[in-house]
C-alpha cells in the first residue's frame, strides 16, 4: 500500500500535465501565510479576503479536473491564476508573502520550459507588481520587494527549465540508446533474455519472443522456472522446474550448451542450446543472469540423419564381416594348409577382427547418440572383472614393452552392468597402452572413496594438450600427437565409455599433461543394499 502511495505522489510529482499535487502546496501555505496573518492581529482587507476564497476554489476545480484529457490553456490558466492570487493577497497596506509565487513559476519552467519562464515574468509583472505599487505606493521598500520578487520568481522559472530541458535531453539519448540496444539485439540470430535478480524477465529480444511462443502458447507469467513445452534432449522428457536453465540461472549457476526442445509438435518443436552468465554487483551480490538460446534443430536434425545412416552402414557391413570370420576360421582349422596360407589366413582374420571392432563401435555409438544405452545391472564384483581385463591386456602390455601395476582389493560387489563395466576397464586401459611408448608404466587402481567407487587408469604416456583435454570425450575426436604419430583408431573408445559411466550415474574425468602421461578417473555410485569387502591389497607389479 506504501509503496502504491509512493508511486502515486511520484507519478503526481513527475507529470506536468497533472498539477493537482502542485495547487495542493500552494494552497496549504497560501492557507499558512493567513493563518499566521489572522492569528498576528492583522485585518485583511478584501484583496486577501479574496484569495482566500479563491484558494480553496482553485484546490476543488484542479482536484475533480481529469488532467490528461483538460486543454492547455486550462492548465495555464489555473497557474496564473495562483500568481494572481498572491497579487491580491499583497493588496494590504501591511504587504504580503510574495515569495508564493515561486511554486506556480517552478511549475510553468517545468512544464512549459523557457515559454514557461516567459509567462511567469510577464504575469507577475501584470498581476502582482504593478498591483503591489499601485494599491500600497511607490515606496523604496515596496518597489524593492516587488521587483525582487518578480526577478526570484523568473529566475528560479528559468533555472528549473534549463534542467528539466538537460534531464530530458538526457533522458531522450538513453532512450534513443535503448532503442539501437534493442534493434541490435533484435539483429542476433540467438535469443536474448535478462533476468533481475528475483528470477523476473526484464527483457528479451524478438527471437526469443519466438521460441517463447513455442514453449508456452498459453502465455507465460515473466518468471524464471515455469513449467511449458520444454523437453529434455531426449525430446520426451518434460523439464522440471529445478532444470529449467532460467531457474538454474537464478541460483547463481553458470552453464553452456544446456540442449533442450521447445514446442509440442515434434514438426514444428526447435532445438535450443542454452548458456547463462551471472550479473553480479560491484559487492558480489547476485543481480540476475543474462541467457544466450542458440538454435541447433538443423544440426540436430543432421545428427539424427547421421547416426540413422551409420547404423545403418554398420548393420549391413557386420553381415558380411562375421562370414568372412566364419568361413575363416572353418579354412584355418584345416592341417593341409601351407605354411604361407596359414600366415596369410591370419592377417586377413586380425583385420576382420578388428574391423568387426570398429563396426561394433559405430554401432553402440549410434545407439549411445539415440539414447539406447541399456543397462542390465546386477550384483557384480567388479575387483574381479578389474583383474580379468588386466589379464586380457597383459599381451598387449608385453608387445609393447610396458610395465604395470596394479591395486585391485580381493571383493568390490555394486550393482553395476558387468558386461558395459568390462568395456569401460577394457578401453582405458587399451587406450593407455595404445598411448604410451616402449618402456613407458601404466597403474590401474580401484577403490572406494566417500561412498563411491573409483577406478584410476594412469599412464606416463604422450599425454594430451591443454587444447584438446575438453574434447577427448567427443565422438571421432582424435588429439594432434594422435594424428601426428599414426597411431590407430577413430577416436570412439572414450566416447563410448563416457556415454556407459554417465548412463550408470557415475562421472568421468581426466588429468594430462603433454609428455608426462594421463589419468583417467571414473567414479560410479555405490549401492547401499550391495555387500561390498575392502581389504588393504598391495600393489601388485607386471613387467
Amino acid at each position: 500500500m506504501r509503496a502504491r502511495l509512493r508511486e502515486e505522489l511520484r507519478r503526481l510529482w513527475l507529470e506536468p500535465r497533472d498539477p493537482r499535487l502542485l495547487q495542493l502546496g500552494f494552497s496549504v501555505l497560501f492557507m499558512l501565510d493567513m493563518g499566521l496573518r489572522i492569528a498576528g492581529d492583522l485585518e485583511l482587507r478584501t484583496g486577501p479576503l479574496i484569495g482566500l476564497v479563491l484558494v480553496p476554489t482553485a484546490w476543488v476545480v484542479a482536484l475533480v479536473l481529469p488532467w490528461t484529457r483538460t486543454p492547455e490553456w486550462c492548465r495555464l490558466a489555473l497557474l496564473v491564476l495562483d500568481i494572481g492570487i498572491v497579487g491580491l493577497s499583497r493588496l494590504d497596506p501591511q504587504g504580503g508573502s510574495a515569495l508564493l509565487v515561486v511554486i506556480p513559476a517552478l511549475w510553468l519552467g517545468f512544464a512549459y520550459g523557457n515559454r514557461g519562464a516567459l509567462i511567469t515574468a510577464v504575469a507577475t509583472v501584470l498581476l502582482v507588481m504593478v498591483p503591489g505599487v499601485l494599491y500600497i505606493g511607490a515606496t523604496g521598500i515596496n518597489l524593492s520587494r516587488s521587483v525582487t520578487t518578480t526577478v526570484i520568481a523568473v529566475t528560479v522559472s528559468l533555472a528549473i527549465a534549463n534542467v528539466i530541458q538537460r534531464v530530458r535531453g538526457g533522458q531522450e539519448l538513453i532512450e534513443l540508446q535503448r532503442r539501437v540496444g534493442e534493434a541490435i539485439l533484435d539483429t542476433v540470430d540467438v535469443g536474448l533474455i535478462l533476468l533481475d535478480g528475483e528470477g523476473r524477465y526484464l527483457t528479451m529480444n524478438r527471437r526469443h519472443h519466438d521460441f517463447m511462443r513455442l514453449a508456452f502458447p498459453h502465455g507465460h507469467s515473466g518468471q524464471a522456472g515455469q513449467l511449458g513445452a520444454v523437453y529434455h534432449e531426449d525430446g520426451e522428457t518434460l523439464v522440471q522446474h529445478e532444470d529449467m536453465p532460467t531457474f538454474r540461472a537464478t541460483q547463481g549457476e553458470e552453464f553452456d550448451d544446456q540442449l533442450i526442445w521447445v514446442g509440442s509438435d515434434p514438426l514444428t518443436r526447435r532445438a535450443l542450446s542454452v548458456s547463462s552468465r551471472v550479473v553480479r554487483e560491484e559487492s558480489g551480490r547476485f543481480a540476475g543472469a543474462a541467457l544466450a538460446y542458440k538454435d541447433v534443430t538443423d544440426f540436430m536434425r543432421a545428427l539424427e540423419v547421421k547416426e540413422e545412416f551409420v547404423a545403418s552402414v554398420s548393420h549391413e557391413l557386420r553381415t558380411p564381416l562375421t562370414s568372412i570370420h566364419g568361413f575363416t576360421s572353418i579354412v584355418l582349422e584345416r592341417d593341409d594348409l601351407p605354411e604361407e596360407v596359414v600366415h596369410q589366413l591370419g592377417v586377413v582374420k586380425r583385420n576382420v577382427d578388428r574391423l568387426d571392432r570398429l563396426v561394433a563401435d559405430l554401432l553402440q555409438t549410434a545407439q549411445v547418440e539415440r539414447g539406447l544405452v541399456h543397462l542390465d545391472r546386477e550384483r557384480t564384483d567388479v575387483a574381479a572383472l578389474v583383474r580379468q581385463s588386466i589379464e586380457a591386456a597383459r599381451p598387449a602390455i608385453d608387445r609393447a614393452g610396458l610395465s604395470l601395476s596394479s591395486s585391485v582389493p580381493d571383493h568390490l560387489v555394486v550393482m553395476v552392468d558387468p558386461q558395459r563395466f568390462a568395456q569401460v576397464v577394457d578401453n582405458l586401459l587399451s587406450n593407455a597402452v595404445k598411448y604410451t611408448p616402449s618402456g613407458g608404466r601404466i597403474e590401474v587402481d580401484l577403490s572406494v572413496a566417500h561412498e563411491r567407487v573409483e577406478l584410476v587408469v594412469r599412464d606416463t604416456g604422450i599425454g594430451i594438450s591443454m587444447r584438446d583435454r575438453s574434447h577427448v570425450f567427443s565422438r571421432f575426436f582424435r588429439s594432434r600427437h594422435a594424428s601426428q604419430r599414426s597411431i590407430q583408431g577413430i577416436g570412439l573408445g572414450l566416447s563410448i565409455t563416457k556415454a556407459i559411466v554417465d548412463s550408470h550415474g557415475g562421472r568421468i574425468e581426466v588429468e594430462s599433461e603433454e609428455g608426462r602421461g594421463s589419468t583417467f578417473r571414473v567414479r560410479l555410485p555405490l549401492d547401499a543394499a550391495a555387500e561390498r569387502r575392502v581389504p588393504d591389497q598391495e600393489p601388485v607389479s607386471v613387467t
